[in-house]
This record gives structure tokens, sequence and C-alpha cells, in this order.
């Protein structure tokens, strides 16, 4: 059923708008653009006062399904040895409960900093107050979690920035001509997803009555593909029987889309659909956009620098450093096919 556009922008605009007030404070002094696009992983020394022999790091992932989570893991443990420290992981196998035990289980070991990627932003606010209990610092890392989590900060990228920077692009891409969208989504209540949805319907409002006065879109529907390449493709499926006649399919991450590109071409729809995703960078995704027309965009969300930035974050800490902003984010980064080849690396991870 059709979805009238004021009806999901408005909320989402008012939002964006707040969230937009408070990521500008931080957004100059922590971004870091010549890191932006690293996509190799370097396991770099970060200096430190204190010796770091012996001491643990310990870092729980939502699961390791993804290439993101599998190379956000690998930074992180590359990073955490090359200071001489011990690298201790859990995955939570993509369960709210596994990921609660699997950080209580770390907490156990005694690591000297916890690492966390929360699946959701309620059910683990408990396991990070039993850290502090431990006298264990918290450093959430990619997601977020609820602000009555006992934290030191968020270390992610500007996922609203990014957004804005995706939705700006196509927005100039279609000029005059209307817009139908349908949104491909990762999971229900996601506050990455939501701020990343945010971002991409801002840019593209704000160009649009910037450079013609008005809105000129259409939001035909939402699915969403559970952040992996089967759900995509399933929920594009679904989509492209539903509403025949979408011509926009804004994703909140490259592999909400990737598995969906499949039944756009098995459709025959490739000339008809422009693809823009508010993250990540993946490369599948880089090389879509390098070698098509119809992958547009996408924004850096690089797993390497967020995992190098975790360590650091976690090595201040041990150092004595207190005064850590509430959010530290990566620099936005939109790419685009005139920039592409720059971020492409055919051997990373992600």
């Amino acid at each position: 059923m059709k979805t009238v556009f004021k009806k999901i922008v408005k909320p989402l605009l008012m939002l964006a708008i707040i969230a937009t007030t408070a990521s500008c404070i931080d957004k100059e002094k922590n971004a870091k653009p010549e890191d932006a696009g690293t996509t190799e992983n370097t396991g770099s020394k970060i200096e430190s006062a204190k010796d770091l022999t012996g001491m643990k790091i310990g870092y729980c992932t939502p699961s390791l399904d993804a290439p993101y989570y599998q190379a956000l893991l690998t930074s992180i443990q590359e990073t955490t040895e090359a200071n001489g420290m011990t690298f201790l992981s859990a995955d939570g196998q993509g369960d709210i409960n596994k990921q609660i035990a699997a950080v209580e289980d770390l907490i156990t070991k005694g690591v000297d900093a916890l690492l966390l990627n929360p699946k959701d932003p309620d059910a683990l606010v408990g396991v990070t107050k039993l850290a502090k209990k431990a006298g264990i610092p918290v450093f959430i890392i990619d997601s977020s979690i609820d602000d009555s989590a006992d934290y030191v900060t968020t270390i992610q990228s500007n996922n609203l920035a990014n957004g804005e920077l995706a939705g700006e692009w196509v927005a100039k891409k279609f000029g005059a001509k209307k817009m139908t969208i349908a949104l491909l989504s990762g999971n229900a209540g996601n506050p990455v997803g939501r701020t990343r949805k945010q971002g991409l319907l801002q840019g593209i409002t704000e160009e649009q009555l910037r450079s013609q006065g008005k809105i000129n879109l259409t939001v035909e529907t939402q699915m969403y593909t559970d952040w992996t390449y089967a759900g995509g493709q399933k929920a594009m499926e679904d989509i492209l029987v539903a509403h025949p006649n979408i011509n926009v399919v804004l994703a909140e991450a490259d592999v909400c889309v990737l598995g969906a590109i499949k039944a756009i071409k098995q459709a025959g729809k490739t000339n008809d659909i422009l693809i823009v995703a508010a993250a990540d960078g993946q490369k599948e995704a880089i090389k879509y956009i390098m070698d098509t027309n119809f992958y547009g965009c996408t924004a850096m969300n690089s797993p390497v620098q967020i995992g190098k930035n975790a360590v650091e974050g976690a090595i201040q800490y041990i150092n004595g450093k207190r005064d850590f902003p509430k959010v530290s984010y990566t620099a936005p980064l939109l790419i685009t096919k005139e920039n592409a080849a720059k971020y492409y690396n055919p051997k990373a991870l992600f």
C-alpha cells in the first residue's frame, strides 16, 4: 500500500534536525579525513606512557555473519596485538541472549577494556553496568546503546552526515523528475539504520527544496533485510511485485541491497532503478559503482578505522584520559563513480 511521504518524512526530519545539532558538536573535532578511506588493516602502533604488556582488550560482536563484522574484528585484533596486548573476542551469533552471555564471559575473564557492538540498544544496558562494577571501561562501537548504559564513548561513522551526502547526490541526479522510492532497511528499531534513513531523506528533501522549491517524491514501501544478502533479495522480489513503478532504492547499508541486485537483474530493471546506499563502502558495492550505472553511490563506514579508533580510545583510557566526547565520528565521505577506484581494494575483507 502506498505510503504518503508526509506521514513518513516529517517525523524523520524533526528527529534528523535534532540529531544534526548533536552531531555537529563532535563532528569537526573527531573526524579524520585522511583515514576515512582506509581499506587495509595495519595493526597501528599507538602511543602509550604505560606498559601495555599483558593487558587484555575484549571485543563482543553481534555476529560474524557479515563481511563488515569480520573486518571490524580483524582490525581490533591486529591493532590490539600490535600494541602488545592480549585480544579476547566473543560472538553474539545474532542472538541477544547469546551476546549478553558472551559479554558476561569477557567481564569474568577480567579484560582491561571492553569494546561492545550491541545488537540491540536496550538489551545490552545491563552488562555495561556489570562491567562498570568490575572496573572495566566500556566503549560502544559501530552501533549505539541507550543513554542509560554505563559507557565511556560511542565510536562510529557519522551516519547522519553520510546519509545526507548520499541523499543530496541522488536528488541532484534526478533533478525535476519525481522519485518513487523503496526503502531497504536492516531491522526494525535499529538506531544506526534509523539515523542513516533520516540522513538520506533529509539530504533529498533539502536539495529538492533548494533547487526546485518543493519536495517531489513518494515513499512507496519499506522492507527489512536483517542486514543479509538473502534478506535483501527476498525483500526486493516482494517490492518489485507490489510496486513495479519504483525508480529509486534507498538502502541503509550496502549489504541490504547487494542481494537485491539479483532480483533487480532478474526483473530486467537495471535501467529503471537507481540504487543509493547510506553506508558502508563495501568492496562489492564499490565495484558495482565503478562498473555500472544502476548503483549510484554509497558512503564510507570503514571497519578498519573504527576498529583502530576503538583500541586507541581504550589505550587512552588506560593512560588516564577521561574527557571523551559522548560520540566520536569518523569523517563523512561519499563514494561515487568519480572517486570509487581510489577506495576499491579487491583484497580487502570488506
